[in-house]
């Protein structure tokens, strides 16, 4: 894997995954109390052997940048490393990235300079463990010039995707973005060419793009210098290559999850609860999930009550009732509170316990979750000061609100308290 270059992509500005991307790009938006959502390709990398990483971002790019610095740092020994590479206006190109493919254009100078036979294209915000060599390999047997990771999925979901055809040797032919009805059934396939069983490939007739895909170097830099007005791989750049190019599908039958919305985001951590087996596990030695190291102390938990949750290190729980919902690094919770079905980012700094009694005494809100209050299908973000006898239950079951100068929003019918937001005791949302 020593020839192959992966270059993530940060995404935009995250408007689906908004207020989370107030102040953070999409791929530091954290995930299963500890981590961040680029940890998962970045370790995915690492585990597959491939050491060469470029990140491209270009929106409040701040906090990404600094958790790639204090996480990923081979040795001189290597050529291993891990970038951020942001968008930058230069004499050439004076625009923000236009699309996925764009951004990827305007760093090509420097991808050109890595001695490398394949570019490895990932998404930065899905969940998922790949092992990258296998798909690598089958690039290298079928001598694609592209091949892309695709998911088969039943017809209850497959309008929602970018569908594929393919023939009997597994070669793509052709693409339909979120089709319905008639132009939804044209794009049936036989799976079992990609190796389902004839069972699966009955229940699961379509292929959808995963948006990762392996290049041949010289096809990717060929296609990029030859269509500039084309902005998107996705849509513009692959479907326009499939005419000339050997555009190879490899079929990634596990589990995947494009978190971009706040319903499928708060769905898939607190999934990672579930007993006996979530969907995703952070708790698989051959394959770990990287990030990182906090040397925080352990949690303590002082007579709780603790059903189906994940608690991140270094918190403090007194005298709570925690239930299906998982708690961030250096979350503090006072007694009398119950949080039910919520994702708790936990705090970025502890506050002294001198100044936690200051606050107290001076009617201040301390980081954290103060006594006796509810908290029912939420997501609090990092920092967040909640007072005393606070319920945040969505009494009204309002599917959609923007309450930024109350501290919170409302996104599907999922109450999402600000990163640094304060809310006043005996406040009800």
């Amino acid at each position: 894997m020593k020839k192959v270059l992966a270059i993530i992509l940060g995404g935009g500005a995250g408007t689906r995954l908004y207020p989370l991307t107030k102040l953070r790009a999409k791929p530091a938006v954290p995930v299963a109390g500890k981590y961040r959502l680029i940890d998962i390709p970045v370790s995915n990398c690492i585990n597959s052997e491939i050491f060469k990483i470029y990140v491209l971002t270009q929106f409040n790019s701040a906090s990404l940048n600094r958790h790639i610095a204090r996480t990923y740092n081979f040795s001189g020994f290597s050529e291993g490393f891990v970038e951020v590479l942001a968008a930058q206006q230069t004499p050439e190109n004076p625009n923000w990235f236009q699309g996925t493919a764009d951004a990827v254009r305007q760093y090509l100078w420097m991808l050109e300079e890595w001695d490398v036979d394949e570019y490895l294209i990932l998404s930065g915000d899905h969940l998922y463990r790949m092992d990258y060599r296998q798909f690598i390999q089958r690039h290298r047997d079928t001598n694609a010039d592209i091949t892309l990771s695709v998911i088969p999925i039943d017809d209850r979901r497959a309008s929602d995707f970018g569908l594929m055809k393919i023939d009997q040797a597994g070669r793509v032919i052709d693409f339909s973005e979120k089709p319905k009805g008639e132009a939804l059934t044209k794009m049936q396939v036989d799976t079992t060419v990609l190796g389902l069983n004839k069972e699966q490939a009955q229940q699961q007739p379509y292929i959808a793009s995963m948006g990762i895909y392996v290049f041949k170097r010289e096809v990717l830099i060929k296609l990029l210098r030859e269509k500039l007005e084309r902005t998107d791989f996705g849509k513009e750049i692959i479907p326009d290559a499939a005419q000339d190019f050997n555009i190879q599908a490899y079929l990634f039958d596990d589990y995947w999850e494009d978190i971009g919305t706040i319903e499928a985001f708060y769905n898939a951590n607190l999934a990672l609860t579930q007993q006996p087996q979530p969907p995703f596990s952070f708790y698989d030695e051959e394959a770990p999930i990287y990030t990182r190291p906090r040397y925080l102390p352990p949690t303590k938990l002082l007579e709780c009550h603790v059903t189906e949750s994940i608690i991140g290190e270094g918190c403090i729980l007194k005298n709570c009732r925690i239930q299906h919902s998982v708690l961030g690094v250096r979350s503090r919770i006072e007694s009398g509170c119950t949080i039910e079905e919520s994702l708790l980012m936990g705090a970025d700094f502890y506050q002294p316990s001198v100044e936690r009694q200051c606050s107290i005494e001076k009617n201040d809100i301390p980081v954290g979750i103060g006594t006796d209050t509810i908290i029912r299908r939420a997501i609090i973000d990092k920092n967040a000061r909640i007072g005393h006898d606070v319920k945040i239950i969505n009494k009204d079951n309002v599917q959609e609100a923007d309450r930024e100068g109350q501290g919170f929003y409302i996104r599907s019918g999922i109450v999402v308290v600000l990163k640094n937001a304060v809310i006043p005791d005996g406040t009800i949302i």
